[in-house]
């Protein structure tokens, strides 16, 4: 094919000489060293921080928390020199500024005098934020101060987590006692409720009983009133009782004092009453026989004995008048003591009536207040019952944590949130993450160099052979060949030399190819069109892709016009193909940023043909003017 053998002609060009083909081999070396060099020296920047110089500068006083003396200053000092992770230098801060300004030490930590004291405020009553000091100094690295902002945020990050944990441990101890006090006032409020239930009933059978109270009350009242009323003339009454009963008594005096001497004189006479023998004596003195004697006895023997009897009675009467005289004393008396009690008995029956009308006015207030009562309690028992449930859910609401448990809980309270991360692809270093972006500017590089040496197409082959597409494809193909050469021997550089995990090495050995050729294929047409005019153009388009493809901020933060840029432009589109093919991404979107490298390179080769075709047909005088690059 004619075009092959034009490719051929033109690469055989390039090595005719022992200069020539120094030449080619230093040029196609420079996407090598340039990608190869850059990846190689950024392959993990943050694996050297150690050499980085920093002052640290503690002027921390210290400060006490629960009667220990704490000194955080120090601690974080102490782990800062042991982690390592940075070149720390224990200095003064006089040393330290000094230091920063000749460039000995990139930034400055300081950690202030109330550092401590600042940090263990949280659990006290006036609380303040403690303060990290960093001092950088741009002019020394800008990096240096991204990197020490890093530092000093996971500083204060550990800080927060250490402080916060006490504090969450001291909060949840202070919970954990007041859980206890709730539970008491729990149980308090339990019993309350239930004794104030008992109020409750004790209440209700208190308003009954005084209602009942106030009833009999003011029977008593009114029968009192009545009983008052009836007594009202008992102290007449019983005067005149008394002067009956005196005058009964003074009669029966009288008439015991008229018995009892006849009483007197016949027990007298009848004690002289002479003896039956003292009679037969005399009977037989008269000379009376003994009959005579019997028969008189036979008669005064019934006489002596009716005497004696109705003396008996006498006597009887006379004792039984006596006994009534000094009954009738006794009752004049008792009536003359019932006269004098009367007017007392009266007016006690009266004050006794006052008195049960204002004891029934009082049990009459005391069933009113009774009821109220019974209110009232109804309504702290009903209180008592709300305090009880609400400190039994407040008890509820509180965790009930073991030290264990409150000393995990502490811990979950000062770092609540676990970050897991989990990549869909993951680039395996700093160098990995920034190689796409590199392999794509070293393959616009390694191609704009060729070019410097390989020519855009053969002035005589245009005269001669007057057929644009071998023409124009002749060209390509020389570029496009050495430049896939430059992407082999990169891969080569990426995979085996710096060991960069490639996900798809065939796929990315064949994208790395298609981008080479599409940037030979626009910097062809480039120089075709305009000479060395579209040269120094490569070069201006190649820093126009270097700051919209995207390769290291995400494309969104750039601003809008060179963000529709980054969609139009083919390296931005070679820089998410590798990607997707080294990292093991969505090969889909790797087709897509294929078939758009492959309309740059079909309308880049479009744009060459159509301007070899005027080319054969006719010459302009721009063809003929010298280049002005050389």
């Amino acid at each position: 094919m004619a075009f092959l053998t034009l490719a051929r002609t033109e690469l055989k060009r390039l090595v005719a000489t022992p200069m020539a083909r120094l030449a080619l081999v230093a040029l196609m070396l420079v996407p090598v060293l340039y990608a190869g060099l850059y990846l190689w020296g950024n392959d993990d920047p943050y694996g050297n921080l150690d050499e980085v110089p920093v002052a640290l500068v503690v002027q921390d006083e210290g400060a006490t928390q629960n009667g220990e003396d704490v000194d955080y200053g120090d601690q974080v000092r102490d782990e800062l020199v042991a982690d390592g992770s940075l070149d720390w230098t224990v200095t003064s801060q006089e040393e330290a500024e000094d230091g920063i300004r000749s460039g000995e030490y990139d930034f400055i930590v300081t950690f202030g005098p109330d550092f401590s004291r600042a940090l263990t405020s949280v659990a006290g009553d006036d609380p303040e934020r403690a303060v990290v000091e960093l001092t950088t100094n741009d002019s020394n690295s800008y990096l240096a101060g991204t990197i020490a902002d890093q530092v000093t945020e996971k500083v204060r990050a550990s800080l927060t987590q250490e402080v916060g944990e006490e504090a969450a441990r001291t909060l949840l101890d202070g919970l954990a006692t007041v859980r206890a006090g709730l539970v008491d006032a729990a149980d308090g409020a339990a019993t309350l409720a239930d004794g104030t239930a008992s109020a409750r009933d004790g209440a209700d059978a208190l308003a009954e009983g005084s209602a009942s109270a106030a009833d009999g009350a003011s029977d008593l009242a009114e029968g009192l009133t009545t009983l008052r009323d009836a007594t009202a003339g008992l102290p007449s009454q019983t005067a005149r009782l008394n002067d009956g009963a005196q005058q009964v008594a003074d009669g029966n005096a009288q008439l015991s004092g008229t018995v009892q001497p006849v009483a007197q004189q016949i027990a007298d006479a009848v004690a002289n009453l002479p003896t039956e023998d003292e009679v037969r004596a005399r009977l037989e003195g008269t000379g009376l026989d003994e009959t005579q004697i019997q028969a008189v006895l036979d008669i005064v023997s019934p006489v002596r004995t009716d005497l004696e009897s109705a003396n008996d009675q006498v006597q009887t009467a006379a004792g039984s008048i006596q006994q009534l005289a000094d009954g009738s004393a006794q009752v004049a008396a008792g009536t003359q003591q019932l006269a004098d009690g009367m007017p007392a008995l009266a007016d006690g029956v009266s004050g006794a009536q006052s008195g049960a009308t204002e004891l029934s006015d009082g049990v009459q207030q005391l069933a009113e207040g009774s009821a109220t009562l019974d209110d009232g309690l109804g309504d702290i028992d009903d209180g008592a019952v709300q305090l009880r449930d609400g400190l039994q859910d407040a008890v509820g609401r509180i965790p009930d944590q073991s030290e264990d448990e409150r000393e995990t809980a502490a811990r979950m309270i000062a770092d609540p949130v676990q970050v897991s991360s989990d990549a869909i692809t993951e680039a395996s270093s700093y160098g990995a993450g920034m190689a796409p972006f590199f392999i794509s500017l070293a393959a616009w590089i390694g191609i704009y160099a060729l070019f410097l040496i390989v020519k855009p197409y053969s002035k005589r082959a245009v005269t001669a052979l007057r057929r644009p597409l071998p023409i124009t494809l002749a060209a390509w193909a020389a570029p496009a060949a050495l430049g896939v050469l430059q992407m082999v021997v990169v891969f080569g550089v990426v995979a085996l030399g710096l060991g960069y995990s490639v996900a798809h090495p065939w796929g990315m050995l064949g994208f790395m190819a298609l981008t080479s050729a599409t940037f030979a294929a626009v910097i062809l047409t480039l120089n075709v069109m305009l000479g060395s005019v579209g040269q120094f153009l490569g070069l201006v388009l190649m820093v126009l892709q270097l700051v919209t493809a995207g390769g290291t901020f995400p494309y969104q933060t750039l601003p809008t016009p060179l963000r529709a840029l980054h969609e139009a432009l083919p390296m931005s589109h070679a820089v998410e193909g590798i990607r997707q093919v080294m990292y093991g991404g969505d090969l889909a979107r790797a087709w897509a940023d294929a078939g758009f490298l492959g309309l740059w390179l079909a309308a880049a080769l479009l744009v060459a043909y159509l301007v070899t075709f005027r080319m054969t047909r006719s010459r302009t005088l721009r063809d003929l003017r010298p280049s002005l690059i050389g």
